[in-house]
This record gives structure tokens, sequence and C-alpha cells, in this order.
């Protein structure tokens, strides 16, 4: 066998060892980050939610509505006696659970603000079987709009959220637009960019080694996704929703984020001239309020009573 023969061979089994290894990782990854563990709410968890409402004398229940696909949403509504008439819509982040939503809730109530407080799909007390990071979560969203619309009446409708439930409160004003005006900390900008995050962190590295070397991994995975559950999560582009809509937004991303870079929200807020961006110095992933919980409160109860009007 000649020497030229044999490089040929060599650089064909490594090219085909890479993308078949691309597409093992890709798989796995993606099935990771579909299938996360239900974090069930504990008794402490419902007695803190109690003892919120209690402080504040409102009122707390459980709800529940029926998604697109069937799965059963639940979530706590804590109505405010005689509050200001908002009330405000709390998504929660990846594999947590609507507890973790207190202490916005906590703050929002000082404020006269009622909240509903749902567990995602696939997350919680929630059903569902799969996570979409907005796919499917939009018309979620807009389902739990559309209850508080029938159940609350109220003056206006906001919606708050963290990480991956601030990239699906981003991706659902695609499907309701009748927000008042919303606040999203620490979102992703596409699904696509913070896969690129995550296949470089796997091996200790930035984005650009997802964006070259182990692109096929992410194509790999969507095509996967697309024919096993039927979910492009290419859809799942919370900055595409921003750039037409016409809901007020205003991002918050730590600068100290290494969890999901302060890029993603620079990247949105380019959509549109309409979004306003707050970049805390020394926040970290969803730390603002733990950062500097003055300005966080200000910022966002401003935010809201700036916007009631529209």
């Amino acid at each position: 066998m000649s020497g030229a023969r044999r490089v040929t061979i060599f650089v064909i089994a490594t090219i085909a060892v890479w993308v078949l290894g691309c597409a093992a990782v890709g798989v796995v990854a993606v099935e990771g980050a579909l299938h996360l563990p239900h974090l069930r709410l504990t008794a402490e968890e419902r007695d803190r939610a109690g003892a919120v409402a209690e402080k504040y004398h409102a009122d707390l229940r459980d709800v529940e509505i029926t998604a697109n696909d069937g799965a059963v949403l639940r979530a706590w509504s804590i109505r405010e006696h005689g509050g200001n008439g908002h009330v405000v819509l709390l998504l929660h982040g990846q594999g947590d659970n609507r507890a973790d939503m207190l202490g916005q809730a906590e703050m929002l109530l000082r404020h006269g603000f009622s909240v509903l407080m749902p567990d995602a799909r696939a997350h919680g007390e929630s059903g569902g079987a799969i996570t979409t990071y907005g796919v499917l979560e939009a018309d979620d969203v807009r389902r739990w709009f559309e209850w508080i619309e029938k159940s609350e009446s109220p003056r206006c409708i906001d919606g708050l959220g963290e990480s991956m439930g601030a990239a699906e409160l981003l991706r659902s004003l695609d499907a309701e637009r009748g927000f008042c005006a919303v606040v999203a900390e620490s979102p992703f900008a596409t699904f696509r960019e913070a896969a690129y995050d995550r296949l470089g962190q796997e091996f200790g590295r930035g984005p650009r080694l997802g964006r070259t070397i182990l692109w096929p991994a992410f194509d790999t995975g969507l095509a996967y996704v697309r024919v096993r559950y039927g979910v492009n999560l290419a859809e799942a582009d919370p900055a595409r929703a921003v750039a037409r809509s016409t809901v007020p937004v205003m991002l918050i991303h730590g600068l100290a984020d290494t969890n999901l870079p302060a890029r993603h929200s620079e990247m949105i807020r380019a959509t549109s001239p309409r979004v306003a961006l707050w970049e805390p110095k020394a926040a970290e992933h969803c730390g603002a309020s733990a950062a500097e919980p003055v300005e966080y409160e200000r910022r966002v109860i401003e935010w809201f009573e700036e916007h009631e009007g529209r």
C-alpha cells in the first residue's frame, strides 16, 4: 500500500471517528438537557409559601391548567388584597421549581403586586415528558396568561423570569403579546448559542469550541430531538421573539455570569431599541438580587409601574 493511500485512509478514519464521536456527544448531551430530575416541592417549601402569603395578608392557593399536549401544569397563586392591580407571572430556572421564586414573590407582594408561580413543564409538580426551553413552554405561558385574565381580572399582567424561565418568557412573546412589561434575568439568546456555551464548558473552553470543532454535536442533537420527539429546538429563539414584539423588556445580566455569559442579553438587546439592559458588575448567574438587592428591587418595581398603562 502506498504512503499516499495510507494517509488518505488515516484522514478518512480520523474524520469518521470525529463525526461519530460528536454525534454521540450531541445525543447524550441533548437527552440530559431534555430529561431533568423533577425537584418536587417539599413540606418546608410549602410552609415557606404559606408564611409569605400570611405575612402580606394574601391568599395562597394551588391552581392547575392543562397544556396543549395534555400535560397538567401546576402553580401557586398568591393574591394580594387591595393591591395595585398587577399580577406578575414568575418563571423559575432549569432544574428548579416554583419555590425558587419565593424571594421575588415576597419582594413583589411588598409593593402590592399579586403573583402566579408555576412549575415549568417537566419540573416540580407539573407534567410533561421533556423540557423544550421555550418551544412548547411558549404556549404554556400563554395559557397561564389567559388563566390570570379570567381568574384575576387584573389591570396589568407582567412577567419575571430567571435563566431558563427568562428565556421561556421572552420566547412566549411570539404567542402572547398582552404583557404590560417583562423582566428577564440571565436568559439565553438562542438555544444554539447556549448549546455552544455548554459544549465548550464540558471541555473547559468557551463557545468557540462548540461553533467550530464540535458543531456536528449540536446539529446531530438537534436532528435527533426532531426525529424522536417531534420538537425543533432551533425554535427556542428568545432573541427573534423579542425582535418581533412590542412588549417592553428589561434584561438583567450579571457581568460575572459564567453559566450563560452576558453576551446573550447583549445579543437580545441588539434586536430592538425598545429593550433595556442592566449589567451589574459583580452579579453571577441570576445573582443581581444578591449582589445589588436595593438596586434590583428599585429597577424591577419601577419597570412594572412605568408600563402599567401600555
